[in-house]
Protein backbone atom coordinates (compact mmCIF):
# COMPACT_ATOMS: atom_id res chain seq x y z
CA UNK A 1 0.00 0.00 0.00
CA UNK A 2 1.25 4.26 -0.52
CA UNK A 3 2.78 5.38 2.30
CA UNK A 4 1.24 8.47 3.60
CA UNK A 5 2.46 11.88 3.03
CA UNK A 6 5.18 12.93 5.73
CA UNK A 7 3.09 15.59 8.67
CA UNK A 8 3.16 18.97 8.22
CA UNK A 9 3.66 18.40 4.09
CA UNK A 10 1.31 19.93 1.79
CA UNK A 11 0.60 19.89 -2.02
CA UNK A 12 0.43 23.18 -3.52
CA UNK A 13 -3.48 24.78 -3.03
CA UNK A 14 -3.56 22.73 0.93
CA UNK A 15 -4.43 24.30 3.70
CA UNK A 16 -1.59 24.39 6.34
CA UNK A 17 -1.60 21.84 8.79
CA UNK A 18 0.19 23.17 12.12
CA UNK A 19 2.07 21.28 14.54
CA UNK A 20 4.55 21.61 17.10
CA UNK A 21 7.89 19.64 17.37
CA UNK A 22 8.39 17.56 20.12
CA UNK A 23 10.60 19.10 23.01
CA UNK A 24 10.72 22.69 21.09
CA UNK A 25 8.25 24.89 21.82
CA UNK A 26 7.47 27.78 19.28
CA UNK A 27 8.84 25.21 16.57
CA UNK A 28 5.57 24.69 15.34
CA UNK A 29 3.27 26.77 12.63
CA UNK A 30 2.80 26.48 8.85
CA UNK A 31 4.33 23.97 7.04
CA UNK A 32 7.22 24.82 4.75
CA UNK A 33 6.67 25.23 0.75
CA UNK A 34 8.43 23.76 -1.84
CA UNK A 35 12.23 25.31 -1.53
CA UNK A 36 12.08 26.38 1.90
CA UNK A 37 13.68 24.17 3.77
CA UNK A 38 16.91 26.35 4.13
CA UNK A 39 14.80 29.39 5.98
CA UNK A 40 13.07 26.25 7.79
CA UNK A 41 16.66 25.00 9.25
CA UNK A 42 17.66 28.52 9.67
CA UNK A 43 14.70 29.26 12.02
CA UNK A 44 15.27 26.24 13.90
CA UNK A 45 18.79 26.46 14.81
CA UNK A 46 17.96 30.12 15.46
CA UNK A 47 15.45 29.16 17.81
CA UNK A 48 17.95 26.30 19.77
CA UNK A 49 20.25 29.10 20.68
CA UNK A 50 22.94 27.03 20.14
CA UNK A 51 24.86 29.63 17.29
CA UNK A 52 25.04 32.76 17.78
CA UNK A 53 23.24 35.15 16.00
CA UNK A 54 26.51 37.38 14.27
CA UNK A 55 27.79 33.87 12.89
CA UNK A 56 24.00 32.68 11.50
CA UNK A 57 24.01 35.80 9.78
CA UNK A 58 26.68 35.06 8.17
CA UNK A 59 25.76 31.73 7.40
CA UNK A 60 22.90 32.80 5.78
CA UNK A 61 24.96 35.49 3.68
CA UNK A 62 27.42 32.70 2.18
CA UNK A 63 24.38 29.87 1.65
CA UNK A 64 22.94 33.28 -0.61
CA UNK A 65 20.27 31.16 -2.87
CA UNK A 66 22.12 27.64 -2.17
CA UNK A 67 21.71 25.39 0.85
CA UNK A 68 21.81 26.79 4.23
CA UNK A 69 21.87 23.54 6.02
CA UNK A 70 25.36 22.96 3.38
CA UNK A 71 26.59 26.26 4.16
CA UNK A 72 26.38 25.26 8.18
CA UNK A 73 28.07 22.27 7.81
CA UNK A 74 30.98 24.11 5.45
CA UNK A 75 30.99 26.64 8.25
CA UNK A 76 31.54 23.73 11.20
CA UNK A 77 28.90 24.77 12.88
CA UNK A 78 26.71 21.90 12.56
CA UNK A 79 27.28 18.25 11.52
CA UNK A 80 25.35 16.63 8.53
CA UNK A 81 24.25 14.14 11.46
CA UNK A 82 22.67 16.60 13.56
CA UNK A 83 20.92 18.66 10.73
CA UNK A 84 19.49 15.15 9.67
CA UNK A 85 18.33 14.67 13.25
CA UNK A 86 16.23 17.97 13.50
CA UNK A 87 14.79 17.42 10.23
CA UNK A 88 13.46 14.05 11.60
CA UNK A 89 11.83 15.46 14.37
CA UNK A 90 10.42 18.32 12.80
CA UNK A 91 8.64 16.67 10.00
CA UNK A 92 8.01 14.18 12.77
CA UNK A 93 10.02 11.10 9.83
CA UNK A 94 12.26 8.42 11.26
CA UNK A 95 16.00 8.81 10.94
CA UNK A 96 18.32 6.25 9.25
CA UNK A 97 22.14 5.90 9.37
CA UNK A 98 22.96 4.38 6.07
CA UNK A 99 26.61 3.42 6.73
CA UNK A 100 24.81 1.11 9.56
CA UNK A 101 21.84 -0.07 7.97
CA UNK A 102 23.67 -0.13 4.60
CA UNK A 103 22.28 -0.44 0.91
CA UNK A 104 21.19 -3.34 -0.62
CA UNK A 105 21.90 -4.08 -4.30
CA UNK A 106 18.46 -5.07 -4.92
CA UNK A 107 16.77 -1.59 -3.76
CA UNK A 108 19.34 0.75 -5.08
CA UNK A 109 18.76 -0.56 -8.36
CA UNK A 110 14.74 0.37 -8.46
CA UNK A 111 15.27 3.94 -9.37
CA UNK A 112 17.77 5.17 -11.73
CA UNK A 113 20.68 7.11 -10.73
CA UNK A 114 20.62 10.25 -12.30
CA UNK A 115 17.10 10.60 -10.24
CA UNK A 116 18.52 10.31 -7.12
CA UNK A 117 21.27 12.19 -8.05
CA UNK A 118 19.00 15.03 -8.88
CA UNK A 119 17.03 14.59 -5.42
CA UNK A 120 19.57 13.52 -3.12
CA UNK A 121 17.96 10.21 -2.24
CA UNK A 122 18.91 6.86 -2.37
CA UNK A 123 16.73 3.41 -1.93
CA UNK A 124 18.23 1.09 0.92
CA UNK A 125 15.73 -1.66 1.34
CA UNK A 126 12.80 -3.27 0.60
CA UNK A 127 10.51 -4.88 3.50
CA UNK A 128 7.57 -6.81 2.54
CA UNK A 129 6.81 -4.85 -0.47
CA UNK A 130 7.69 -1.64 0.39
CA UNK A 131 10.84 0.38 -0.86
CA UNK A 132 12.79 1.95 1.83
CA UNK A 133 14.29 5.33 0.62
CA UNK A 134 16.73 7.81 2.61
CA UNK A 135 16.34 11.38 1.74
CA UNK A 136 17.90 14.78 2.49
CA UNK A 137 15.34 16.65 2.10
CA UNK A 138 11.46 16.23 3.38
CA UNK A 139 10.47 19.74 2.36
CA UNK A 140 10.79 18.58 -1.51
CA UNK A 141 7.08 17.88 -1.91
CA UNK A 142 7.65 17.46 -5.73
CA UNK A 143 11.09 15.42 -5.47
CA UNK A 144 9.24 12.79 -2.97
CA UNK A 145 6.06 12.78 -5.52
CA UNK A 146 8.85 12.15 -8.32
CA UNK A 147 10.71 9.26 -6.50
CA UNK A 148 7.11 7.52 -5.84
CA UNK A 149 6.10 7.81 -9.26
CA UNK A 150 9.80 6.64 -10.29
CA UNK A 151 9.32 2.74 -8.74
CA UNK A 152 6.09 0.37 -8.69
CA UNK A 153 7.13 -0.20 -5.06
CA UNK A 154 4.98 1.87 -2.42
CA UNK A 155 7.94 4.26 -0.56
CA UNK A 156 8.38 4.30 2.99
CA UNK A 157 10.76 7.34 3.84
CA UNK A 158 13.48 8.50 6.30
CA UNK A 159 15.71 11.08 6.74
CA UNK A 160 19.75 10.65 6.34
CA UNK A 161 22.12 12.79 6.85
CA UNK A 162 22.96 14.47 3.25
CA UNK A 163 26.40 13.33 3.16
CA UNK A 164 25.94 9.79 3.76
CA UNK A 165 23.26 9.47 0.85
CA UNK A 166 25.81 11.17 -1.42
CA UNK A 167 28.78 8.83 -0.50
CA UNK A 168 26.05 6.14 -0.99
CA UNK A 169 25.53 7.57 -4.55
CA UNK A 170 28.86 7.95 -5.49
CA UNK A 171 29.54 4.74 -4.49
CA UNK A 172 26.47 3.20 -6.95
CA UNK A 173 28.06 5.00 -9.69
CA UNK A 174 31.69 3.84 -9.56
CA UNK A 175 29.68 0.46 -9.09
CA UNK A 176 27.89 0.72 -12.04
CA UNK A 177 30.63 2.08 -13.97
CA UNK A 178 33.28 -0.73 -13.22
CA UNK A 179 30.65 -3.07 -13.56
CA UNK A 180 29.63 -2.21 -17.15
CA UNK A 181 33.86 -1.97 -17.75
CA UNK A 182 34.20 -5.14 -17.18
CA UNK A 183 31.26 -6.85 -18.51
CA UNK A 184 32.46 -4.77 -21.56
CA UNK A 185 36.17 -6.11 -21.36
CA UNK A 186 35.12 -9.51 -20.85
CA UNK A 187 32.84 -9.55 -23.66
CA UNK A 188 35.16 -7.73 -26.14
CA UNK A 189 38.08 -10.80 -25.10
CA UNK A 190 35.49 -13.50 -25.51
CA UNK A 191 34.65 -12.32 -28.79
CA UNK A 192 38.24 -11.72 -29.56
CA UNK A 193 38.10 -7.97 -31.08
CA UNK A 194 41.08 -6.75 -31.24
CA UNK A 195 39.96 -3.13 -30.42
CA UNK A 196 42.63 -2.68 -27.48
CA UNK A 197 45.69 -0.91 -29.59
CA UNK A 198 43.25 1.83 -30.47
CA UNK A 199 41.80 2.18 -26.73
CA UNK A 200 44.51 2.25 -25.40
CA UNK A 201 45.97 5.22 -27.38
CA UNK A 202 43.63 7.66 -25.62
CA UNK A 203 46.16 8.70 -22.79
CA UNK A 204 43.99 11.93 -21.22
CA UNK A 205 42.03 9.26 -18.89
CA UNK A 206 38.96 10.58 -20.44
CA UNK A 207 37.71 7.94 -22.75
CA UNK A 208 34.54 5.54 -23.23
CA UNK A 209 36.80 2.12 -24.02
CA UNK A 210 35.91 -0.38 -21.04
CA UNK A 211 39.00 -0.86 -20.37
CA UNK A 212 40.02 2.70 -19.29
CA UNK A 213 36.58 2.82 -17.96
CA UNK A 214 37.77 -0.16 -15.44
CA UNK A 215 41.11 1.69 -14.53
CA UNK A 216 39.38 4.70 -14.33
CA UNK A 217 37.04 3.50 -12.34
CA UNK A 218 39.38 2.05 -9.73
CA UNK A 219 41.74 5.39 -9.48
CA UNK A 220 38.19 7.61 -8.73
CA UNK A 221 37.47 4.81 -5.86
CA UNK A 222 41.01 5.04 -4.50
CA UNK A 223 40.27 8.73 -4.73
CA UNK A 224 37.00 8.72 -3.23
CA UNK A 225 37.99 6.44 0.04
CA UNK A 226 41.47 8.56 0.76
CA UNK A 227 43.71 6.20 -0.60
CA UNK A 228 47.55 7.32 -0.33
CA UNK A 229 48.47 4.37 -2.33
CA UNK A 230 47.19 1.74 -4.75
CA UNK A 231 48.89 -1.68 -5.41
CA UNK A 232 48.21 -3.31 -8.63
CA UNK A 233 49.85 -6.75 -8.01
CA UNK A 234 49.72 -10.06 -10.18
CA UNK A 235 48.60 -13.39 -8.73
CA UNK A 236 48.72 -16.50 -9.75
CA UNK A 237 44.88 -16.77 -10.96
CA UNK A 238 44.06 -12.22 -10.94
CA UNK A 239 45.41 -9.05 -10.64
CA UNK A 240 44.79 -8.39 -6.76
CA UNK A 241 44.29 -4.43 -6.17
CA UNK A 242 44.59 -2.84 -2.68
CA UNK A 243 44.23 0.28 -1.14
CA UNK A 244 46.25 1.86 1.21
CA UNK A 245 44.11 3.85 3.74
CA UNK A 246 45.19 5.49 6.79
CA UNK A 247 48.65 3.92 6.27
CA UNK A 248 47.53 0.16 5.96
CA UNK A 249 46.94 -2.01 3.21
CA UNK A 250 43.42 -3.64 2.06
CA UNK A 251 41.80 -5.62 -0.52
CA UNK A 252 40.05 -4.05 -2.75
CA UNK A 253 38.73 -6.43 -5.79
CA UNK A 254 40.28 -9.30 -8.19
CA UNK A 255 40.38 -8.45 -11.74
CA UNK A 256 40.51 -11.79 -13.86
CA UNK A 257 43.46 -12.74 -15.02
CA UNK A 258 43.09 -12.31 -18.44
CA UNK A 259 42.14 -8.77 -17.91
CA UNK A 260 45.93 -7.87 -16.33
CA UNK A 261 47.64 -7.73 -19.41
CA UNK A 262 45.50 -4.84 -20.80
CA UNK A 263 45.48 -2.98 -17.60
CA UNK A 264 49.02 -2.86 -17.09
CA UNK A 265 49.32 -1.55 -20.34
CA UNK A 266 46.56 0.87 -20.09
CA UNK A 267 48.44 2.34 -16.64
CA UNK A 268 52.18 2.25 -18.54
CA UNK A 269 50.24 4.11 -21.32
CA UNK A 270 48.91 6.63 -18.88
CA UNK A 271 52.33 7.11 -17.33
CA UNK A 272 54.02 7.41 -20.81
CA UNK A 273 56.27 4.09 -20.11
CA UNK A 274 57.68 1.45 -22.63
CA UNK A 275 54.90 -0.62 -23.05
CA UNK A 276 57.49 -3.23 -24.88
CA UNK A 277 59.29 -3.13 -21.61
CA UNK A 278 58.54 -5.67 -19.35
CA UNK A 279 61.99 -7.03 -17.63
CA UNK A 280 62.88 -3.41 -16.17
CA UNK A 281 61.41 -1.29 -13.26
CA UNK A 282 60.14 1.71 -14.70
CA UNK A 283 58.82 5.51 -13.28
CA UNK A 284 56.42 7.48 -14.64
CA UNK A 285 53.47 9.90 -13.87
CA UNK A 286 50.43 10.74 -14.30
CA UNK A 287 48.29 13.72 -13.90
CA UNK A 288 44.38 13.07 -13.60
CA UNK A 289 41.46 15.42 -12.74
CA UNK A 290 39.35 12.93 -10.40
CA UNK A 291 35.88 15.53 -10.39
CA UNK A 292 33.77 12.87 -9.17
CA UNK A 293 36.09 12.45 -6.37
CA UNK A 294 36.89 16.49 -6.03
CA UNK A 295 40.70 15.98 -6.32
CA UNK A 296 43.42 16.99 -8.71
CA UNK A 297 45.83 14.04 -7.96
CA UNK A 298 49.44 13.58 -9.42
CA UNK A 299 50.18 10.16 -9.56
CA UNK A 300 53.35 8.55 -9.37
CA UNK A 301 53.99 5.20 -11.21
CA UNK A 302 56.26 2.71 -10.18
CA UNK A 303 56.62 -0.77 -12.44
CA UNK A 304 58.16 -3.82 -10.75
CA UNK A 305 59.05 -7.18 -12.52
CA UNK A 306 57.50 -10.29 -10.64
CA UNK A 307 57.84 -13.76 -11.26
CA UNK A 308 53.79 -13.53 -11.90
CA UNK A 309 54.03 -10.47 -14.44
CA UNK A 310 54.76 -6.93 -13.75
CA UNK A 311 53.76 -5.19 -9.81
CA UNK A 312 52.50 -1.01 -10.30
CA UNK A 313 52.36 0.74 -7.70
CA UNK A 314 50.53 4.23 -7.68
CA UNK A 315 51.43 6.96 -5.25
CA UNK A 316 48.18 9.59 -5.04
CA UNK A 317 49.00 12.84 -4.73
CA UNK A 318 45.93 15.46 -3.75
CA UNK A 319 47.13 18.83 -5.85
CA UNK A 320 43.81 20.77 -4.59
CA UNK A 321 44.16 19.78 -0.79
CA UNK A 322 45.11 22.75 1.07
CA UNK A 323 47.72 22.47 3.70
CA UNK A 324 47.05 21.63 7.17
CA UNK A 325 47.57 24.38 10.38
CA UNK A 326 49.73 23.35 13.51
CA UNK A 327 46.68 23.31 15.46
CA UNK A 328 45.45 20.42 13.37
CA UNK A 329 48.49 17.97 13.77
CA UNK A 330 47.34 16.71 17.20
CA UNK A 331 50.23 18.23 18.92
CA UNK A 332 49.71 19.59 22.84
CA UNK A 333 49.35 22.84 23.14
CA UNK A 334 52.73 22.74 24.85
CA UNK A 335 54.62 21.37 22.28
CA UNK A 336 52.83 23.32 19.40
CA UNK A 337 53.91 26.73 21.25
CA UNK A 338 57.47 25.51 21.54
CA UNK A 339 57.53 24.65 18.14
CA UNK A 340 55.71 28.32 16.76
CA UNK A 341 58.44 29.84 18.74
CA UNK A 342 61.23 28.25 16.76
CA UNK A 343 59.74 28.53 13.41
CA UNK A 344 59.19 32.44 13.72
CA UNK A 345 62.91 32.61 14.34
CA UNK A 346 65.40 33.89 11.96
CA UNK A 347 67.95 31.56 11.73
CA UNK A 348 68.89 28.27 12.46
CA UNK A 349 67.47 24.44 11.19
CA UNK A 350 64.50 22.60 11.96
CA UNK A 351 64.44 19.14 11.01
CA UNK A 352 61.63 16.77 11.08
CA UNK A 353 62.52 12.79 11.08
CA UNK A 354 60.68 9.80 10.95
CA UNK A 355 60.25 6.67 8.56
CA UNK A 356 58.13 6.83 5.29
CA UNK A 357 54.95 7.76 5.26
CA UNK A 358 54.75 9.30 9.10
CA UNK A 359 53.53 12.86 7.64
CA UNK A 360 56.58 14.45 7.88
CA UNK A 361 56.26 16.87 5.24
CA UNK A 362 52.92 17.79 6.12
CA UNK A 363 54.19 19.06 9.32
CA UNK A 364 56.98 21.31 7.11
CA UNK A 365 53.94 22.58 5.73
CA UNK A 366 51.65 23.62 8.45
CA UNK A 367 55.09 25.26 9.89
CA UNK A 368 55.10 27.20 6.45
CA UNK A 369 51.28 28.38 6.33
CA UNK A 370 51.53 29.13 10.06
CA UNK A 371 55.19 31.50 9.06
CA UNK A 372 54.00 32.81 5.23
CA UNK A 373 53.79 35.89 5.09
CA UNK A 374 54.54 38.70 2.23
CA UNK A 375 57.21 40.42 4.14
CA UNK A 376 58.98 36.98 4.14
CA UNK A 377 60.45 35.00 1.29
CA UNK A 378 60.07 31.41 1.44
CA UNK A 379 61.56 28.97 -1.13
CA UNK A 380 60.81 25.21 -1.21
CA UNK A 381 62.43 22.72 -3.12
CA UNK A 382 60.50 19.51 -2.94
CA UNK A 383 60.30 15.66 -4.86
CA UNK A 384 57.70 16.14 -5.58
CA UNK A 385 55.38 19.30 -4.76
CA UNK A 386 52.83 17.85 -2.23
CA UNK A 387 50.53 20.81 -1.68
CA UNK A 388 50.26 23.85 -3.61
CA UNK A 389 51.05 27.08 -1.60
CA UNK A 390 50.17 30.77 -2.27
CA UNK A 391 53.09 33.41 -1.79
CA UNK A 392 55.93 30.13 -1.68
CA UNK A 393 57.75 29.47 -4.25
CA UNK A 394 58.06 25.85 -4.89
CA UNK A 395 60.78 24.05 -7.08
CA UNK A 396 60.24 20.31 -8.61
CA UNK A 397 63.31 18.40 -8.66
CA UNK A 398 63.78 16.63 -12.19
CA UNK A 399 66.26 14.21 -11.68
CA UNK A 400 66.81 13.61 -15.55
CA UNK A 401 67.03 17.46 -16.36
CA UNK A 402 69.91 17.38 -13.52
CA UNK A 403 68.09 19.48 -11.48
CA UNK A 404 68.62 17.44 -8.00
CA UNK A 405 68.38 18.41 -4.10
CA UNK A 406 71.90 19.95 -3.97
CA UNK A 407 72.38 21.97 -7.33
CA UNK A 408 68.20 23.46 -6.83
CA UNK A 409 69.52 24.35 -3.09
CA UNK A 410 72.48 26.25 -4.24
CA UNK A 411 70.36 27.89 -6.82
CA UNK A 412 68.15 28.85 -4.49
CA UNK A 413 70.80 30.73 -1.67
CA UNK A 414 71.65 32.98 -4.22
CA UNK A 415 67.66 33.83 -5.00
CA UNK A 416 67.28 35.82 -1.56
CA UNK A 417 65.26 33.59 0.70
CA UNK A 418 64.71 34.60 4.06
CA UNK A 419 62.83 30.55 4.67
CA UNK A 420 63.96 27.58 2.79
CA UNK A 421 61.88 24.41 2.51
CA UNK A 422 64.02 21.35 1.87
CA UNK A 423 61.66 18.26 0.99
CA UNK A 424 64.68 15.82 2.24
CA UNK A 425 68.26 15.86 2.79
CA UNK A 426 69.53 12.25 0.93
CA UNK A 427 72.85 12.30 0.79
CA UNK A 428 76.04 14.12 2.69
CA UNK A 429 76.02 17.28 0.07
CA UNK A 430 73.02 18.62 0.56
CA UNK A 431 73.41 18.00 4.49
CA UNK A 432 76.17 20.39 4.43
CA UNK A 433 74.82 23.02 2.12
CA UNK A 434 71.53 22.85 4.24
CA UNK A 435 73.07 22.92 8.13
CA UNK A 436 75.97 26.07 6.80
CA UNK A 437 72.54 27.85 5.21
CA UNK A 438 71.43 27.86 8.69
CA UNK A 439 74.09 29.36 9.78
CA UNK A 440 74.34 32.02 7.18
CA UNK A 441 70.60 33.95 8.25
CA UNK A 442 68.41 31.48 6.67
CA UNK A 443 65.66 29.52 8.18
CA UNK A 444 66.00 26.07 7.04
CA UNK A 445 63.13 23.31 7.37
CA UNK A 446 63.59 19.89 6.21
CA UNK A 447 63.11 16.17 7.00
CA UNK A 448 65.57 13.09 7.71
CA UNK A 449 64.94 9.49 8.08
CA UNK A 450 65.64 8.50 11.24
CA UNK A 451 63.47 6.63 14.18
CA UNK A 452 63.58 9.43 17.28
CA UNK A 453 65.11 12.81 17.15
CA UNK A 454 68.18 12.40 19.34
CA UNK A 455 69.52 10.28 16.37
CA UNK A 456 68.95 13.04 14.19
CA UNK A 457 72.25 14.74 15.74
CA UNK A 458 74.54 11.76 15.02
CA UNK A 459 73.05 10.32 11.24
CA UNK A 460 74.25 14.25 10.46
CA UNK A 461 77.75 13.33 11.71
CA UNK A 462 77.74 10.17 10.03
CA UNK A 463 76.76 11.80 6.23
CA UNK A 464 79.61 14.20 6.62
CA UNK A 465 78.45 17.32 8.41
CA UNK A 466 81.20 19.04 10.91
CA UNK A 467 80.04 17.96 14.30
CA UNK A 468 80.27 22.04 15.18
CA UNK A 469 78.56 22.89 12.64
CA UNK A 470 75.26 20.30 14.02
CA UNK A 471 75.64 21.96 17.12
CA UNK A 472 75.78 25.74 16.88
CA UNK A 473 73.08 25.69 13.29
CA UNK A 474 70.19 22.93 14.55
CA UNK A 475 67.55 24.63 16.67
CA UNK A 476 65.21 21.67 17.06
CA UNK A 477 64.29 18.01 15.57
CA UNK A 478 60.87 16.82 15.76
CA UNK A 479 60.06 12.89 15.18
CA UNK A 480 57.22 12.08 14.53
CA UNK A 481 54.78 8.68 13.85
CA UNK A 482 51.06 8.80 12.29
CA UNK A 483 48.56 6.50 14.61
CA UNK A 484 44.98 5.59 13.07
CA UNK A 485 42.45 7.21 15.19
CA UNK A 486 39.69 5.26 16.41
CA UNK A 487 35.89 5.16 14.77
CA UNK A 488 34.11 7.67 17.07
CA UNK A 489 31.02 5.18 15.95
CA UNK A 490 31.93 2.03 17.59
CA UNK A 491 35.06 2.27 19.62
CA UNK A 492 34.14 1.03 23.05
CA UNK A 493 36.12 1.49 27.07
CA UNK A 494 37.47 -1.12 28.60
CA UNK A 495 39.85 -1.29 31.79
CA UNK A 496 42.89 -3.10 30.79
CA UNK A 497 45.13 -5.62 33.21
CA UNK A 498 48.20 -4.76 33.94
CA UNK A 499 49.52 -8.51 31.74
CA UNK A 500 47.69 -6.99 28.64
CA UNK A 501 49.98 -3.24 29.26
CA UNK A 502 52.96 -5.40 29.59
CA UNK A 503 52.50 -7.28 26.04
CA UNK A 504 51.63 -3.68 24.77
CA UNK A 505 55.38 -2.59 25.65
CA UNK A 506 54.21 -0.49 28.39
CA UNK A 507 56.96 0.06 30.87
CA UNK A 508 56.13 -1.81 34.68
CA UNK A 509 56.45 1.52 35.90
CA UNK A 510 53.47 2.91 33.53
CA UNK A 511 51.56 0.17 33.70
CA UNK A 512 51.17 -0.27 37.48
CA UNK A 513 50.07 3.45 37.36
CA UNK A 514 47.80 2.63 34.96
CA UNK A 515 46.16 0.11 36.45
CA UNK A 516 42.34 0.39 36.93
CA UNK A 517 42.08 3.65 34.28
CA UNK A 518 39.93 3.30 31.59
CA UNK A 519 40.98 3.02 27.68
CA UNK A 520 39.43 2.63 24.56
CA UNK A 521 39.68 -0.19 21.81
CA UNK A 522 38.30 -0.67 18.29
CA UNK A 523 35.73 -3.27 17.62
CA UNK A 524 34.20 -1.88 13.42
CA UNK A 525 31.29 -0.78 12.21
CA UNK A 526 30.34 -0.35 8.66
CA UNK A 527 31.35 3.32 8.59
CA UNK A 528 35.39 2.52 9.29
CA UNK A 529 35.11 -0.92 7.43
CA UNK A 530 35.35 -2.59 10.02
CA UNK A 531 38.70 -1.95 11.26
CA UNK A 532 37.87 0.21 14.39
CA UNK A 533 39.97 3.30 13.08
CA UNK A 534 39.16 6.22 10.77
CA UNK A 535 41.63 8.94 10.60
CA UNK A 536 44.75 9.19 11.85
CA UNK A 537 47.13 11.43 14.39
CA UNK A 538 50.45 12.59 14.81
CA UNK A 539 52.38 11.19 17.63
CA UNK A 540 55.61 13.57 18.54
CA UNK A 541 58.66 13.90 19.76
CA UNK A 542 60.24 17.64 20.07
CA UNK A 543 64.19 17.92 20.95
CA UNK A 544 65.08 21.69 21.25
CA UNK A 545 68.92 22.57 21.80
CA UNK A 546 70.17 23.73 24.66
CA UNK A 547 73.86 24.72 25.52
CA UNK A 548 74.04 20.94 26.79
CA UNK A 549 72.86 19.32 23.79
CA UNK A 550 75.05 21.56 21.47
CA UNK A 551 77.99 20.50 23.32
CA UNK A 552 77.45 17.14 23.28
CA UNK A 553 76.97 17.51 19.45
CA UNK A 554 79.85 18.68 19.13
CA UNK A 555 81.62 16.56 21.01
CA UNK A 556 79.98 13.55 18.83
CA UNK A 557 78.40 11.68 21.59
CA UNK A 558 76.15 8.31 21.26
CA UNK A 559 72.85 8.72 20.65
CA UNK A 560 71.76 7.41 24.13
CA UNK A 561 73.75 9.89 25.80
CA UNK A 562 72.25 13.02 23.94
CA UNK A 563 68.65 11.16 24.91
CA UNK A 564 69.25 11.19 28.19
CA UNK A 565 70.47 14.39 28.12
CA UNK A 566 67.40 15.89 26.59
CA UNK A 567 64.82 13.34 28.37
CA UNK A 568 66.90 15.18 31.56
CA UNK A 569 65.56 18.90 30.08
CA UNK A 570 61.68 17.98 29.88
CA UNK A 571 61.71 15.91 26.62
CA UNK A 572 58.78 13.32 26.01
CA UNK A 573 59.48 10.27 24.59
CA UNK A 574 57.06 8.93 21.52
CA UNK A 575 55.98 5.98 24.01
CA UNK A 576 54.88 8.67 26.08
CA UNK A 577 53.23 11.13 23.99
CA UNK A 578 51.02 8.49 22.15
CA UNK A 579 50.44 7.36 25.93
CA UNK A 580 48.70 10.25 26.38
CA UNK A 581 46.76 10.31 23.28
CA UNK A 582 45.28 6.96 24.21
CA UNK A 583 44.62 7.58 27.74
CA UNK A 584 42.48 10.65 25.76
CA UNK A 585 40.54 8.00 23.61
CA UNK A 586 42.24 9.29 20.25
CA UNK A 587 44.01 5.99 19.70
CA UNK A 588 44.37 2.00 21.19
CA UNK A 589 47.05 0.89 22.87
CA UNK A 590 47.30 -1.70 20.06
CA UNK A 591 48.05 0.60 17.50
CA UNK A 592 50.46 2.55 19.38
CA UNK A 593 52.80 -0.42 19.60
CA UNK A 594 52.25 -1.00 15.96
CA UNK A 595 53.68 2.75 14.77
CA UNK A 596 56.02 3.24 17.95
CA UNK A 597 59.68 2.29 17.73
Amino acid sequence: MDIERPPNLRTPGSEPESATTPGGAGLGGPAPPINALAELVADLIAATGLVPADKLALVRGAAGMGSFAHALVEKNLASSEGLARTLAARYQMPIVDLALTGVTDEASGEIALHVLERLTAVPFAIDDGTLKVAIADPGNIQGIDELRLATRYPLELSVAARDDILAEIRRLARASEAFGARAAVEEELALEEEEEADDLEVDDGISDAPLVRLVNSVIFQAAEDGASDVHFEPQEDALLVRFRVDGVLQEVQRIPKRMMAGVVTRLKVLAKLDIAERRKPQDGRISLNAAAAGRLLDVRVATLPTVEGESIVMRLLDKSRRAPTLEELGMSDEMRAALEALIRRPTGALLVTGPTGSGKSTTLYAALTEINRPEINIITVEDPVEYRLQGVNQVQINQKAGLTFATALRSILRSDPDVVMVGEIRDGETAKISIEAALTGHLVLSTLHTNDAPQALTRLNEMGVEPFLVGAAVSAVLAQRLARKLCTHCCEMYTPSVDELLKARVSPEVAAASDGMVFYRKKGCPRCNQTGYKGRIGVYQLLTMSEELESLAVTKSSREDIERAAISEGMRTLWDDGLAKVAAGLTSIEELARVSI
